[in-house]
């Protein structure tokens, strides 16, 4: 049985990477755009910590947080709370690369040096050279469109030709 909660737990990890890219995409640059708009402009450290962006944490936290109170309280959908730690896990995955690598609100590590790494890097920087809702670009976060991964100077080439 143990290995079906393994499963459910990365399979439902796996499926928060479109989940996210969805909610980004349609709902922070859509009709939430409101909350997430702060996150696309400069943030003064005058104005505190945190962004109304940071909202979306909460919102994100809704379907753990039901997934484990539910699977915790009712035996026949016991599996639902490893859909809630998959949840779980994603988001701190998320918090880790996107507030602490690439926005560096936490100065926990600043320099990873992976292919890897510098691909996230180069699709968020693309994601946010828009300010603006409409025309985005790389909504995601862990999947990484293959341009990316290419060598700045190689683009350069390639955008001079």
């Amino acid at each position: 049985m143990a290995i079906w909660y393994i499963i459910i737990t990365i399979l439902t990890f796996l499926a928060m990477e479109f989940v996210a890219w969805f909610a980004h995409k349609y709902v922070m640059h859509g009709f939430l755009w409101n909350w997430h708009e702060d996150h696309h402009k400069p943030h003064p450290e005058d104005e505190g910590f945190f962004e109304k962006n940071d909202l979306f944490f909460l919102v994100f936290a809704i379907p753990s947080a039901a997934s484990y109170i539910i699977g915790l309280n009712v035996a026949s959908v016991f599996w639902l709370t490893f859909v809630g730690i998959g949840i779980s896990i994603y988001g701190l995955v998320y918090f880790l690369i996107h507030d602490v690598y690439i926005h560096q609100r936490f100065k926990w590590f600043r320099q990873l040096d992976s292919r890897y790494s510098r691909a996230i890097l180069r699709a968020h920087g693309a994601h946010h050279a828009n300010r603006e809702k409409e025309a985005g670009e790389s909504f995601g976060l862990l999947l990484v469109n293959p341009k990316y991964f290419r060598k700045r100077r190689r683009e350069q080439q390639e955008a001079q030709q």
